[in-house]
């Protein structure tokens, strides 16, 4: 207890809830096994069992051999996660067990790492990653239309949620998920289909099936703002002379990195790039030939933008050297279907995207091509939309003869709806794990080297569109069709789940 005692005092350097964590499991092993059971995901007795389709890893989850071979993104990941190697000494006549929070207090006491008693970066990825949002739900907020969008705010203070029936809330995190601001969209056509917070936090904007964009001051006192009624939603037009009077519908939108421009991606097949100083769109080029569903920026200076469409191809645009109008710098091939979400892993160089063909798939822009190849299209015998019909078996199996991705994971689906897909937060995994809600009302974490699934969290009824990860803390919200926000948390903050009147199905799977 006297080595407790040390290892437990306060830890300026540790999350608040981290403490808490190392106090469950058993008290009987020594201090070694003791770290490794109270650091690891408790365990279910049917957590390896199919459940509504899902089964343990070993059906099918797995990235191919091949893909393990790239080096690279392997490094990276342990460089970013694993703590530092005189934490993880093999005991002789032992068998290597992943490296207890216990074993790294500890060290950390005894300056094992040489750092002075801190941790490093890496240290605290390996121990937050370790504590994944697998605990709850806990009913955040129920509303009576489909939930589209869920963000966290660059600093997880605020949320954002966007609705089918005109609705989106901004709620404040720190303030127990109050509504900080109930804002009734202008002009709405079919639904909210994405939402972007400004990295000043000061300003949001909104897209829907229309050519024009709305922005809304968040900082303003308001908290219900109904557009043009109680406050000034301000249309930004992304419509030119040369539509001829046709009318397009905007899929994705996101803030730069300065905030100064908007891109997006539209159902007009073409990528646009907004001028907020000068209130005009300052580029728009024709980048794909089917809807564009996805853009976003490939990394922090903005010049490198990334799209998605349906016609099954990534692609790649630099904004430095437009070789001609129209022209991408670079395609990546390998989906067989649509492309319906991107996100970047911020470096310029990888990033992933969810696809109508049932994968999520890792990329690197190095390997991209110039232009596709001339027969890029798998031959099909068969007939299929991803609107109303289920994936066709014969399918599944099915490869790009050119694929280009570094790696391909599969078991979630990816129906109905454009289903999104993201990186873990940096700060608190290192990029360890990809997630993405999926059309079986769950969501999925993958393992980003191994392509395990790592965790199947399971309570909504109907499609999760969207799901997101709190940048420093491990806690994912998940948003469904069936109009609820739900919390999942690790460990929890010790108060019951407050669960939906609307069903009483849920569980979650692990491994």
């Amino acid at each position: 207890m006297i080595f407790l005692t040390r290892v437990f005092r306060p830890l300026s350097e540790c999350p608040w809830w981290l403490p808490a964590v190392m106090f469950f499991g058993p008290s009987e092993f020594d201090v070694d096994d003791m770290g490794y059971a109270m650091s690891r995901l408790e365990t279910e007795p049917d957590a390896g069992k199919d459940f509504s389709g899902v089964g343990s890893s070993s059906s099918g989850s797995h990235i191919s051999s091949e893909h393990l071979d790239h080096d690279e993104i392997n490094q990276i990941t342990k460089l970013k996660s694993s703590p530092h190697q005189r934490y993880s000494r093999v005991v002789p006549g032992r068998h290597e067990l992943p490296v207890s929070t216990v074993r790294m207090l500890a060290g950390r006491e005894s300056n094992f790492s040489g750092r002075g008693g801190r941790f490093s970066a890496a240290d605290c990825c390996h121990m937050l990653s370790r504590y994944l949002p697998v605990k709850g739900p806990w009913l955040v907020d129920q509303m009576n239309s489909r939930a589209y969008v869920s963000q966290f705010s660059t600093d997880g203070s605020l949320f954002i949620a966007g609705f089918q029936g005109s609705h989106i809330r901004i709620y404040n995190v720190e303030k127990g998920w109050k509504v900080q601001k109930d804002i009734l969209a202008k002009s709405l056509r079919w639904t909210v289909t994405d939402t972007s917070l400004s990295p000043d936090q000061r300003n949001l904007v909104y897209a829907s099936m229309s050519p024009m964009v709305h922005i809304v001051d968040v900082g303003s006192g308001t908290t219900e703002s109904h557009a043009n009624v109680t406050e000034i939603h301000d249309g930004l037009d992304f419509s030119s002379d040369e539509d001829g009077g046709y009318s397009f519908g905007i899929f994705s939108v996101k803030f730069s990195t300065d905030g100064r421009e908007l891109v997006a991606g539209s159902s007009d097949e073409s990528i646009y790039v907004y001028d907020l100083e000068a209130n005009k769109v300052s580029l728009r080029t024709v980048a794909h030939t089917s809807d564009v569903n996805t853009v976003c920026f490939a990394d922090e200076s903005g010049n490198l933008i990334l799209s998605g469409g349906d016609d099954n191809l990534c692609k790649v645009w630099d904004r430095r050297c437009f070789i001609g109008r129209d022209k991408a710098a670079g395609v990546l091939v390998g989906h067989l279907e649509g492309v319906t979400f991107i996100d970047s892993r911020g470096d310029g160089r990888y990033f992933i995207s969810n696809g109508k063909d049932q994968t999520i798939k890792l990329w690197d822009i190095r390997k991209m091509s110039s232009t596709p190849p001339a027969k890029h299209d798998v031959i099909r015998n068969y007939e299929w939309d991803y609107r109303w019909m289920d994936y066709p078996p014969e399918a599944r199996d099915l490869k790009h003869p050119f694929d280009q991705s570094v790696a391909t994971y599969k078991g979630h689906s990816v129906l109905r709806t454009l289903i999104r897909c993201y990186f873990s937060p940096s700060h608190s995994t290192g990029q360890k794990y990809i997630y993405t809600g999926s059309n079986d009302s769950s969501v999925y974490i993958y393992d980003l080297v191994s392509g395990d699934k790592v965790a199947v969290l399971k309570h909504h009824s109907s499609p999760v569109r969207d799901c997101n990860w709190h940048p420093h803390y491990p806690t994912l919200i998940s948003s469904s069709w069936d109009g609820d926000l739900v919390k999942w948390e690790f460990p929890g903050r010790g108060e019951a789940p407050i669960m939906s009147k609307k069903r009483v199905r849920r569980r979650h799977l692990y491994y």
